[in-house]
């Protein structure tokens, strides 16, 4: 299937630092562009990869699980750590559940982590009647484009495919179950308003990360997709700020 454009993978080539950037859950990696680019610009190195089923169309999701973006972004991890010194790994939403999961599996290769509104719950009633509710409806209204900011589109899907989501719910208890095994600095971005991820995954990431050196933003113009929004200028600031503290790296 083709990938829309725009929603293509994205690569930047830069100097000894890595940064492994990670979409969320049927969204692309549109929506880590501008980011992905100014990181480049300060002179990163920068990849993205676009998750296996996503930026095509939304029943390819239906088909595929937690495994298999996780796969992808670990296959592009090992690639950043062969091309440079150091390397960190970002993710908006599920892919910042992706970025956890990554951690807790190689703690001691990742230099840190920043997170951008991550899930690892929801407290929406739906997940408790989704392993029969998939078999009959394989999607229900979108979750995209929660953006505060007009005429931005972060390039998702129209729907939610319910097969995909039981399987991200897998991954949320495996990584909420390992939280602790996380241990490097931690950056985390949080939208005062997210109509997408409701605010006490905070507390249940935080409350249980590893890490000594969590320090936690509050992004007050944002909606979910803060990468796209009103503050992104200061995740895409305060990021490379995090990479410049622990990294030894010159601005």
């Amino acid at each position: 299937m083709a990938v829309v454009t725009g929603a293509e993978a994205f690569t930047v080539a830069g100097g000894p630092v890595g940064v492994l950037l990670v979409h969320g859950f049927t969204g692309s990696p549109a929506s880590l562009r501008p980011w992905g680019d100014y990181l480049g610009a300060q002179g990163l190195t920068v990849s993205c990869p676009r998750l296996p089923g996503h930026g095509t169309r939304w029943q390819d999701l239906n088909r595929t699980t937690w495994q298999d973006w996780y796969g992808e972004i670990e296959r592009g991890f090992e690639d950043l750590r062969r091309r440079t010194e150091r390397v960190f790994v970002m993710g908006l939403s599920m892919g910042g559940t992706l970025t956890l999961r990554l951690a807790e599996q190689h703690a001691d290769q990742i230099t840190g982590i920043v997170l951008v509104n991550p899930s690892i719950l929801t407290e929406n009633r739906i997940i408790g009647a989704l392993p029969l509710v998939k078999l009959l409806v394989p999607s229900v209204k979108s979750i995209a484009n929660d953006i505060r900011k007009e005429g931005v589109d972060e390039i998702a899907y129209s729907r939610t495919p319910l097969r995909a989501l039981s399987s991200l719910v897998q991954l949320w208890r495996l990584t909420l179950a390992d939280l602790g095994q996380v241990t490097m600095p931690v950056l985390y971005f949080r939208s005062a308003v997210d109509h997408v991820v409701e605010a006490s995954n905070a507390h249940a990431i935080q409350s249980r990360l590893g890490s000594k050196d969590v320090r936690e933003v509050l992004l007050p113009d944002s909606f979910h997709v803060a990468t796209l929004d009103h503050d992104a200028p200061a995740i895409f600031e305060g990021s490379m700020e995090f990479v410049k503290q622990h990294a030894s790296v010159e601005a």
